[in-house]
């Protein structure tokens, strides 16, 4: 395990540099919509889980405090770049997802965009968001699910034989069903895409 997590960061510390220049048509048309919507919900203080090169940042109130983790040195290092033209200080650190370097109830905001499909236990991942949540806070996913479309789930099915031994990405999660398995009511939730991108905000229980 230790050593599949170390390639892994590897891998991702390899792409920092190109991610945004590879992945800008699919930015682009299918994903900033989702990256706003999942922004403009945070508020307070706010962690970002797996915050790559920082693309969700021009989506935020100016209003939140944001930190920001990725288990890729270089991901960071990108991310701090992007940082510098923000309307706010952004606290950045490279830490992973399944276990958190923070205190129980935490934060008021969690948020994880498109990177759960990418994390090798995502419902780790999401028990450790909801741990540094705040009992009444919000947490916040976007991320690209099993689709609805039968075509379209075959042809994920197929992507994963390349993409998990590779990178580690999976197509076929859907962490909505992860999140209603840990206990979070959901308050709002929005599936596009033939159902291959779904948007989550779910909120933890509040105290008493």
């Amino acid at each position: 395990m230790a050593r599949r997590h170390a390639r892994l960061v590897r891998y991702w510390d390899d792409e920092a540099a190109r991610y945004e220049e590879t992945t800008a048509p699919v930015e682009r048309r299918y994903l900033a919509d989702s990256r706003r919507w999942v922004g403009q919900r945070a508020a307070g203080s706010t962690l970002e889980l797996a915050v790559g090169t920082g693309l969700n940042f021009p989506y935020y109130p100016v209003t939140v405090s944001l930190t920001g983790v990725d288990w890729s040195p270089l991901m960071v290092q990108a991310a701090e770049r992007r940082a510098r033209g923000m309307p706010r200080p952004i606290a950045l650190t490279t830490a992973d997802a399944m276990a958190l370097p923070f205190a129980d109830d935490q934060f008021d905001t969690v948020v994880c965009t498109f990177a759960l499909c990418c994390i090798p236990d995502e419902r780790a991942a999401l028990t450790e968001a909801i741990r540094v949540l705040r009992p009444g806070g919000n947490l916040l996913l976007a991320d690209h699910v099993v689709a609805s479309n039968l075509a379209l789930r075959a042809l994920e099915h197929l992507l994963e034989l390349v993409t998990i031994p590779l990178q580690g990405e999976h197509y076929t999660r859907r962490p909505l069903n992860t999140v209603r398995d840990l206990g979070l009511p959901i308050v709002d939730t929005e599936r596009l895409t033939h159902g291959a991108i779904e948007r989550v905000h779910a909120r933890k229980p509040a105290a008493g």
